[in-house]
């Protein structure tokens, strides 16, 4: 797949009148901004959550606060859950989520460049596991990439996925 844009992302979003909703944690409101940087991002983009702190997940975001007592907050199912919590919370068509660590130190005894970047939508979910390395501007970049192209591979998914339209 060729680099993804944000630009790109919102065009396709508004072409078949799909919206998302953000829920981050390492990325800091990285991936929103990247998001909402682009006109008519607000046609769109419902709106997001900064959950950097583990009891925002739990509450907010409604993750499960057994898993998130059991594994940490940087886990593929966490990542999932929030990105579901968001897209409720925000009655988006998705629903995207980022966490992991991006240092300097290890956080729930996973290393720095763990991420886990998740999208939700209609009747699909998808998560993603990175390693990444470089300090920690070029993992937090990096996480937004991955937010961003894993939204672009979902939406290709649902775009194939979508039966031809009749014309009579």
């Amino acid at each position: 797949m060729a680099p993804t844009t944000a630009a790109d992302l919102v065009a396709r979003l508004r072409a078949a009148g799909k919206t998302v909703a953000v829920a981050e944690s390492l990325t800091g409101g990285l991936v929103a901004a990247a998001l909402t940087d682009i006109p008519g991002a607000s046609v769109v983009v419902r709106g997001g959550v900064l959950a950097y702190a583990t009891d925002v997940k739990a509450h907010v975001l409604g993750v499960n606060e057994v898993l998130l007592a059991q594994v940490g907050a940087v886990d593929a199912d966490v990542a999932e859950q929030m990105a579901s919590g968001v897209r409720s919370l925000m009655g988006a068509t998705y629903g995207l989520a980022t966490t992991g660590v991006a240092g300097p130190d290890r956080v729930d005894g996973k290393p720095v460049g763990t991420v886990y970047v998740a999208v939700v939508g209609p009747g699909s979910s998808r998560v993603k596991a990175l390693s990444l390395s470089g300090d920690r501007g070029d993992i937090r970049a990096d996480s937004v990439l991955a937010a961003l192209t894993l939204l672009a591979e979902e939406l290709g998914a649902q775009v194939r996925e979508d039966p031809p339209t009749a014309h009579c």
